[in-house]
């Protein structure tokens, strides 16, 4: 639930749903989110949810913060529609030249490489947020099994479309970037697309995720 409302500078107002980081906290944020979106209020300029914190920017010479924060706190949160959630299936290449940190997790969670990605691929998995680069989504929760913390030197390039892993969460890089979470493979299928005006994003909050292995041949199809 919606714990606390205040600033967060000149024109932006930060919603608090609590410390915890589960699928239930993460519910009632996406349900703000997207209840907010259609509401479509006057001077709201952005709105920007993360684990559980949702960022409501806005324009002080259309809205004032006061009158702003009673209508989000006049919003009823069992009164909120919730619909179900998309899956998204996910193909995922796990070939050597993919799976960059595979050796390193096998070797830390002293687990059998087979095992890891078995561990990976039977779960389904459920997107937060999206951010840090555009369209990038932060699914969880990861098999507690294959849990690890982030690589000690951080890459100064990740590939395109690979596929990470850390702690609880595991992301699609969505551009190149520099990155430090364990590389597990890598998806032919564009996670961000500028071009669609539309719908550039394929997986949202909220949506569920389920990735299935594909071989090199597989892979190269997809860019045919």
């Amino acid at each position: 639930m919606l714990k606390n409302i205040s600033n967060l500078g000149d024109a932006a107002l930060y919603c608090d749903f609590g410390n915890e980081i589960n699928k239930e906290t993460n519910s009632h944020v996406i349900k703000y989110f997207k209840n907010l979106q259609k509401l479509n209020l006057k001077g709201i300029t952005n709105i920007t949810p993360s684990y559980n914190k949702l960022i409501i920017s806005y324009d002080l010479s259309i809205v004032k913060f006061k009158d702003l924060k009673e209508k989000i706190n006049g919003l009823e949160l069992n009164k909120i529609e919730s619909k179900e959630k998309k899956i998204v299936k996910i193909p995922i290449c796990i070939n050597n030249e993919f799976s960059l940190d595979l050796n390193r997790l096998s070797e830390k969670l002293k687990i059998k490489k087979e095992q890891i990605i078995k561990y990976f691929l039977n779960k389904e998995y459920f997107c937060y947020m999206t951010g840090f680069i555009a369209g990038m989504p932060f699914l969880g929760d990861i098999n507690s099994n294959i849990r690890l913390n982030r690589l000690e030197t951080p890459r100064v390039k990740v590939p395109k479309g690979s596929v990470g892993i850390t702690e609880q969460f595991c992301n699609i890089y969505t551009f190149e970037s520099p990155g430090g979470w364990n590389i597990i493979g890598n998806t032919p299928i564009k996670i961000f697309d500028k071009s669609n005006e539309k719908n550039p994003v394929i997986i949202n909050p909220g949506d569920r995720v389920i990735f299935y292995e594909i071989n090199k041949d597989q892979y190269l199809e997809f860019n045919e």
